[in-house]
């Protein structure tokens, strides 16, 4: 992706499935919108409307042609109860196959970009380039790129997207361990699926009060790394740009008491500037180091350099709203019972006095909020020295019965387009307020999501 000088970029990914779902969605009155006047051409020239797709839950070919596994392909194979419909990315939307198609229709569309992820496991299968590199991965990733480009799209690459190599878990823990730096740990509801056995019984093993920290804190300093390796060595000559995907949701005060608001600023601590303010400030959230204490890693004075501006774009993933009520202290009066989750002494509910923050999507906890994205959009520029951003994901679940209905019926998604419509014109109304000058980015997304149970 070419350098441009832009102070704020905006990207948009909204999940759509590219089956046809098996129920239409039903979580709010899904009236289109009587807009005329809002148009593609509402947004200032450059902006860029693209779509988005991550490696495990689109590509598919997933144990053929070199791949090696990855923790989600153990984790969706030895504990299928833990995803709802017990699927796995084996096949999934099956992109390895049919790329040429897929992007073609991404051309119909008149998309502009195209973003999408390295599997870590099907370029380096073991994890490690000394263990061995799968060539056919890497052609596989080249046609994927030529063929983007030939159509005119541009392509946007995520390096990492939570698929471990299996073989550096079995090896040492993964991002449990620092080495992983060289070369879904509270509820347990994600692969490797550790947390606290008291907070998830079907959890193995771990412990919900370090891992989360340990692991985000090896993740980061991987991040910084890889920042500093492609500044060094291919920014030059690639002339592209990297950074950082984060995911937040946006909170409201559940009433108007000083100690709601700063049980706002807190839960943002924890959600959002647990991994922004080190790559813009070089350390944690004060909050945090407050609250969480010796249980949250220290950076040294090398590695707190390292991270400070290790991005040149930040993206913000964001699904929904809830409000957030202080609490004075521990609810759970077990003192052993320790967990990020609830370090943050903030109860994040989805009502107040009886009436839902938004409409609640097939998944319990998205609660729609379009206003958030605006809110959020400008709480990111004010508090973390205005980056440049994208938005890399957004969107709605539906709910999902088993059965089929016609394609024309899964066609007339009128609860999407006003899903759509409502975000946008928040975001549009970002950039009215903040004053953004300049050019954004815009990603619209097919991909067929993995749900996990609630257990």
């Amino acid at each position: 992706m070419a350098t441009r000088e832009l102070s704020f970029l905006l990207g948009f990914l909204v999940l759509l499935s590219s089956l046809a779902p098996a129920t239409p969605m039903t979580y709010v009155n899904c009236t289109v919108p009587k807009d005329p006047g809002f148009t593609r051409k509402s947004f200032p020239d450059g902006f860029v409307f693209g779509t988005g797709a991550a490696a495990y839950q689109y590509e598919g070919h997933a144990n053929k042609s070199g791949r090696g596994p990855s923790i989600w392909d153990v984790f969706t194979h030895d504990y299928p109860g833990r995803i709802r419909d017990h699927s796995t990315g084996d096949i999934a939307v099956d992109l390895y196959d049919r790329y040429k198609k897929d992007i073609q229709r991404m051309k119909d569309m008149h998309m502009d970009a195209f973003r999408f992820s390295i599997s870590w496991t099907r370029v380096i299968p073991s994890g490690q380039v000394q263990w061995g590199i799968n060539e056919q991965g890497i052609q596989f990733y080249h046609k994927l790129i030529d063929e983007v480009k030939k159509n005119g799209l541009e392509p946007y690459v995520t390096i990492f997207h939570w698929g471990t190599p299996q073989a550096l878990y079995d090896k040492y823990g993964g991002f449990l361990s620092e080495s992983i730096v060289a070369h879904g740990f509270d509820s347990g509801v994600g692969a490797p699926g550790r947390c606290s056995p008291w907070v998830n019984k079907a959890c193995q093993a771990g412990d919900s009060a370090t891992e989360p920290y340990r692991v985000s804190h090896n993740l980061l300093l991987s991040h910084a790394a890889a920042v500093k390796l492609y500044r060094e060595k291919y920014k030059k000559k690639q002339n592209g740009t990297i950074g950082i995907t984060l995911c937040s949701f946006w909170y409201e005060p559940y009433s108007d008491t000083p100690a709601d608001y700063e049980a706002v600023q807190r839960i943002l601590d924890f959600d959002l500037g647990w991994h922004l303010s080190p790559v813009i400030y070089g350390d944690y959230p004060r909050s945090m180091r407050k609250l969480v204490g010796d249980r949250l890693p220290p950076f040294t004075t090398q590695e707190s350099e390292d991270l400070r501006g290790s991005y040149d774009v930040i993206g913000l993933n964001y699904y929904g709203g809830y409000y957030a009520q202080n609490l004075s202290q521990r609810q759970d009066p077990d003192p052993t019972h320790i967990r990020y989750a609830t370090d943050a002494l903030v109860n994040v509910i989805g009502k107040r006095d009886g009436r839902l923050i938004g409409p609640q999507a097939a998944s319990p906890w998205l609660y729609v909020y379009p206003k958030g994205i605006r809110y959020l959009l400008n709480y990111t520029k004010d508090q973390y020295r205005n980056p440049t951003i994208y938005i890399t994901e957004n969107g709605v679940s539906e709910f999902n019965n088993g059965s089929d209905i016609p394609l024309d019926t899964a066609l007339n998604d009128t609860c999407r387009v006003k899903y759509y419509h409502d975000h946008l014109k928040n975001v549009l109304g970002s950039i009215e307020e903040s004053n953004w000058s300049v050019p954004l980015r815009f990603y619209n997304s097919a991909g067929n999501e993995d749900e996990y149970a609630d257990e």
